[in-house]
Order: structure tokens, then sequence, then C-alpha cells
């Protein structure tokens, strides 16, 4: 199956997989946010960062280059502002993502302390009530439990399981903004 998802890609001489970018113009590489607005602000265009980012997830760990041709060549302004673009946006992506997982984190280190003081409400109750106890409370013990145990396994489903996706998204993002990009139809040797 990988096999056939590489064979999609183009590979330079040194096996470089290599993601083709064609474009009229640099304009169509970015999205105008609000022309009405004093400034103009631009990013990349979203379908353009989608692609790169399903390219590069599809390539895997392979090496690669991303090569922008367009129909008429950029002068050496345009080139730059390219590099920084695809720099910044993925680096911004990458910060985003790493702020998303810090968020997460904590949000996991509040539920195990609400968890771990419940579970001790939970066996101080039990212990106070001892064997002989109506069936109200009985619920009441029973749910302190419950809500414990639904607080301690939230918070280890994010240390165990939720992480890990973020975690390759900022990998994928940093390779992103650190790869080549090479213009026209140069390839890379060595």
């Amino acid at each position: 199956m990988k096999r056939t998802v590489l064979s999609r890609y183009e590979q330079s001489a040194d096996g470089k997989f290599i993601i083709d970018v064609a474009s009229s113009r640099v304009e169509e590489l970015y999205n105008d946010f609000d022309k009405s607005a004093p400034y103009i602000r631009r990013d990349l265009d979203r379908d353009l960062v989608d692609y790169l980012i399903g390219c590069a997830k599809e390539l895997g760990g392979e090496p690669f280059f991303v090569r922008f041709t367009f129909d008429l060549p950029p002068d050496e302004t345009n080139l730059a502002r390219i590099r920084g673009s695809v720099n910044a946006y993925f680096l911004y992506l990458a910060d985003d993502e790493l702020q998303q997982l810090i968020q997460m984190f904590r949000r996991s280190a509040v539920l195990l302390l609400v968890g771990l003081s419940i579970l001790f409400l939970a066996v101080s109750v039990n212990r106070a009530l001892g064997a002989e106890r109506s069936v109200v409370a009985n619920v009441f013990a029973q749910g302190l439990t419950v809500a414990a145990w639904v607080s301690l396994w939230e918070s280890l489903k994010i240390y165990l399981i939720e992480w890990l996706p973020h975690r390759k998204n900022i990998l994928l993002y940093r390779r992103l903004a650190d790869s080549q990009l090479v213009f026209g139809k140069e390839s890379i040797a060595g």
C-alpha cells in the first residue's frame, strides 16, 4: 500500500520525493482575509496548506522537498516571501498545536487532582457510614466512587491516548516549516 502511495510522487536524482505545487502566479498561494481593511493580512491559502499537510502525511518519514512552478517566474522578493510564508505559517501551526497540548496536560492535571480528592472523600464517606446504611447513603457513597474513577480515567486518557496525535502534528508542521523549497523545474541533486 505504501509503495502505491509513493508511486504518485516524482523523485529527484538523490531519491527525495517531490511535492509539486503549480500555480499561475504567486498571489494564488495566499488568502486575502479582509480586502476592505486598511491593512492587507495575507496568509497561505487553506487549500495549499491542506495539500502540503496531506502530501507530507502520505510520505511519512520519507525525505521530500516542495517544488513550486509558476507560469511567470517570480522575482527574488516573491521567492523570499514564499519561503518566509511557508516557514512562518507551519511554525505557527506547530506552536498552536503545542499550546493545545499544554492546555490539555493542564486539564489532565486538574482532573487528576479532582479525581484523587473525590476518591479520598469517597473512601472517608464509606468508612464513616459503615456497613449498616440507608439506600440513599449507599447511592451517595457509590456515586462519589464512580465520580472519582470517571475523573481519574479522563485524566489518564489524556496522558495515555490523546496527546499522541498532537505530538505527531507538531512534528509534521515543523518538518514542513523546515522543508526545502525549490522553484521552477529545477531539481535537487545531492
